[in-house]
C-alpha cells in the first residue's frame, strides 16, 4: 500500500516533495538529493515535463527512485499521450511496484521549449482518473479488454490552484477530480494562509471530502517571486514577502554574505509548514523546491516535522 496513503490515512501529517528529472539520461544528482529526502517524506512527486519542457520521463526516475528505497508518486499529464499510452506506462509502473500517482492535464506545448510538438488531450486529469479507476473496478483496459491477472490499484491524486477567479470553476472542477477517484490533492504554491483557509473553508461548504495537502514553495529571491507572480498561473507571492527577500538581499550586499534571501526563503517556508500544521489546515503538505531538493530536510527540521 502506498506510504502516503498510509500517512494520510492513519492521521498522521503527510510530507511529499517534488524532483524533476534531468534534460538528459543521467539521474546521478536526483539520485543524490533523493538520498537525503529518504525517511524525511512519504513521498516523492515526479514531474512530467512540467511547464511543457522537455525532460526525461517521470517513469523513468519514478523506477531508479523505488529501487533507491524511496516511495515515488508517478505523474502523468494527458498532453503528451492518448490513453493507451498512458494506461501502458501505467502497467509498467506496477510491475516495478508504484502505485502511487497523480493526474494533471498539463500546459500546452506553446509555452515549453520544443514549440512544434503536437499536443494530444485526448485525456484530461479527470478524464484520467475515470480510466484508472474503471480499469481498478472491471480488471478491463480503456478499449474494454480483460487485462491479464487481476488490475493494478493505485493511490489516485490530482492537483487544485486555490487562488484562482472565479473560484467556483476550481470548486467544481476539484468535485469531478475526487469524483473521478482522486483520493488525495496536492494544491499550487500557497504564500498566504488566509486565502488557502478562505479556500478550504469553501471546499467544506460544497461538500468535497478529500485531503488537500497545501503546495510550498521555498523562495529563493525576490526576483524569482514576482517572476512566478507574473508568470506563473495560480500563484500569488504577498509583497511584504517580497520586500523581506529584498532587505535580505541589500543586507547580504552590505555584509558581503551571499544566500541571505535564499536563507530566508527557508526560513519563510518552514514556518508557514509550522503553521498548516499547528493550525490544522491541512493534514499534510507537498514541498516544491524546484532544483533545491536538499534543502528540503532543513525546512523539515525547522518546521519540527518529523515523519
Amino acid at each position: 500500500m502506498s506510504k502516503l496513503q498510509i500517512a494520510l490515512e492513519n492521521g498522521q501529517f503527510a510530507v511529499t516533495a517534488e524532483m524533476a528529472p534531468p534534460k538528459g539520461f543521467d539521474f546521478s544528482e536526483q539520485l543524490s538529493a533523493a538520498a537525503l529526502l529518504r525517511d524525511k517524506v512519504h513521498a516523492v512527486n515526479v514531474t512530467d515535463m512540467q511547464s511543457a519542457c522537455l525532460k526525461a520521463s517521470s517513469l523513468g526516475l519514478c523506477i531508479c527512485l523505488k529501487q533507491a528505497g524511496l516511495e515515488p508518486i508517478l505523474q502523468i499529464t494527458g498532453r503528451d499521450r492518448n490513453r493507451m499510452a498512458i494506461l501502458a506506462d501505467v502497467l509498467s509502473a506496477a510491475s516495478f511496484g508504484i502505485d502511487t500517482v497523480l493526474a494533471l492535464t498539463g500546459d500546452h506545448p506553446a509555452v515549453g521549449d520544443c514549440k512544434d510538438a503536437k499536443p494530444v488531450y485526448d485525456l484530461d486529469s479527470v478524464g484520467v482518473l475515470r480510466m484508472l479507476s474503471r480499469m481498478e473496478e472491471t480488471g478491463r483496459d480503456c478499449g474494454g479488454n480483460p487485462l491479464s491477472g487481476e488490475a493494478p490499484r493505485f493511490f489516485k491524486g490530482a492537483a487544485v490552484t486555490p487562488v484562482y477567479e472565479p473560484r467556483a470553476l476550481q470548486i467544481n472542477k476539484l468535485r469531478q477530480k475526487a469524483e473521478a477517484g482522486a483520493a488525495y490533492i496536492q494544491t499550487q504554491g500557497i504564500f498566504d494562509l488566509d486565502q488557502l483557509r478562505d479556500f478550504l473553508e469553501d471546499v467544506d461548504k460544497a461538500g468535497i471530502k478529500v485531503p488537500i495537502m497545501a503546495g510550498i514553495i521555498p523562495l529563493k529571491s525576490a526576483g524569482m517571486g514576482r517572476f512566478m507572480n507574473e508568470n506563473v498561473p495560480g500563484i500569488a507571492v504577498p509583497e511584504e514577502m517580497l520586500r523581506r527577500l529584498e532587505d535580505a538581499a541589500a543586507e547580504g550586499r552590505e555584509k558581503g554574505v551571499k544566500g541571505l534571501p535564499a536563507r530566508l526563503g527557508i526560513e519563510l517556508a518552514a514556518e508557514c509548514i509550522a503553521r498548516i500544521r499547528e493550525e490544522k489546515l491541512c493534514p499534510g503538505v507537498h514541498i516544491m523546491a524546484i532544483g533545491a531538493e536538499r534543502n528540503v530536510p532543513e525546512i523539515l527540521e525547522k518546521a519540527n516535522i518529523h515523519i
